[in-house]
């Protein structure tokens, strides 16, 4: 009955066990009391869901709540190999209360779609990070060595605050003429080769470039540059966060672009090729676009090689060319073309092939990155390679060269070597 005008419930009983009888089979089993309490509301009642809202709420970081936590993606993590880390870790993270927009996690990921390739409920990093490090930005919340290259980029045009006039000064020593369109030779020319900013200024990345200036020359390609007039596209930056430099670097390389006549773009930086191919279409800016090596390997037949190459050579797939672009084949193409060459596939390859760590601004972070992983990435994927019994890690990514070879050095590696697949042709070719 009411009592005091509400309904008096009454006081529930639990036994520790109770034995029930079937009244059909006539049958008794014994439910213990937790079985009873399966029934009451989960703990996940407890957890606070303002992580989640705030993330959905920006263009691009809603899925990452769709997550069931599987752990598909753990394992397949480049970062968990050498930390902690992974969407399935950060989605419980931020399901217990982390705030990743203040947490050192956001800086981790380096944006690899590994975890995408594998993911039943297509949790995308790929667009979660750049979306919660661009508010991290905005908030100054920034890595000083990044913030570093941020301010490089937009004042000099590239991430390395080199001066914009000495970004064709590899050219005078790549020993055939490189053509630079200009106001008084706008075109047209069937390739323009967007350098990018390793192979413009750093020592090796220059050497790769002399020798596909080389190379090029020798099969025939009609193509140019344009000089100091080129920016970098900051497709990197873009993903570390800073939405607004890379559109500011896009207005710059659209403007350029716009004045000369061409037919293709040609890139050797995996990333360029990404923000080409796939951003840029999307504010209404599309070209016909081809990473090196894509361009190269259809022209293998007119290759005049005379040199044979006999270098036991494994082969790192970027990231950003493989998984993000698709394209497994034309480098190994390229490889296989080479006399003397024997190419030995590393366990993690094409599809699954692990990172270099370079991506999505990791390329700068590494002094960051060294207080929260055991090693670097570069210096795992180098020594992957030494497991195989190959001498040479071979590479088509400007960031890649540089990492290796210095990861090669720090895990005792020394006699690895790694060349740009551009060289090893060159030197076949003969034309070094």
């Amino acid at each position: 009955m009411p009592v005091g005008g509400h309904k008096q419930y009454p006081a529930p009983i639990e036994h520790e066990v109770a034995v029930v009888e079937s009244t059909i089979s006539g049958r008794s089993w014994e439910l213990p009391g937790m079985w009873n309490r399966m029934f009451e509301q989960r703990v996940i009642w407890d957890y606070d869901t303002a992580g989640f809202e705030k993330i959905g709420a920006l263009p691009g970081g809603e899925s990452l709540e769709w997550c069931y936590g599987c752990g598909k993606c753990v394992p397949v993590c480049p970062v968990d190999l050498v930390g902690e880390y992974g969407p399935r870790k950060i989605h419980r993270k931020v399901q217990t209360g982390m705030d990743l927009f203040n947490d050192p996690d956001l800086w981790l990921c380096t944006t690899c779609m590994n975890c995408l390739r594998v993911c039943p409920k297509e949790v995308d990093m790929i667009k979660i990070m750049p979306a919660v490090r661009e508010v991290a930005v905005g908030e100054g919340n920034v890595p000083a060595e990044l913030q570093d290259v941020f301010e490089k980029t937009f004042r000099y045009g590239n991430c390395l605050g080199e001066n914009a006039r000495r970004r064709h000064a590899w050219t005078k020593n790549a020993g055939v003429p490189v053509r630079v369109l200009s106001a008084s030779d706008p075109g047209p020319v069937d390739v323009l080769v967007w350098v990018e900013d390793y192979w413009s200024y750093h020592p090796r990345g220059q050497q790769a470039a002399q020798a596909f200036a080389r190379v090029a020359t020798a099969l025939g390609v009609d193509w140019a540059i344009v000089g100091p007039e080129e920016k970098t596209v900051a497709d990197s930056q873009r993903l570390a966060g800073e939405k607004g430099l890379f559109e500011a670097m896009m207005e710059d390389v659209v403007a350029t672009l716009g004045k000369y006549q061409f037919n293709r773009i040609v890139t050797p930086d995996p990333h360029a090729y990404n923000a080409f191919s796939k951003v840029y279409p999307t504010y209404g800016h599309t070209y016909e676009v081809l990473h090196y090596t894509q361009l190269l390997a259809p022209l293998m037949d007119r290759a005049q090689f005379v040199k044979d190459i006999d270098l036991d050579v494994t082969f790192h797939d970027p990231c950003y060319l493989g998984r993000h672009g698709g394209e497994y084949d034309a480098p190994r193409r390229l490889l296989k073309s080479i006399p003397g060459l024997n190419l030995i596939e590393m366990e993690r390859s094409r599809e699954n092939g692990y990172c270099c760590g370079g991506g999505g601004g990791g390329m700068w972070l590494d002094g960051f990155t060294a207080n929260h992983t055991s090693e670097r990435l570069s210096e795992r994927r180098v020594r992957e390679a030494a497991e195989t019994g190959a001498t040479a890690l071979a590479v088509c990514c400007p960031y890649e060269v540089s990492r290796f070879e210095d990861g090669a050095k720090s895990t005792g590696n020394e006699g690895m070597r790694v060349p740009d697949i551009i060289e090893l042709l060159d030197e076949a070719m003969g034309l070094a």
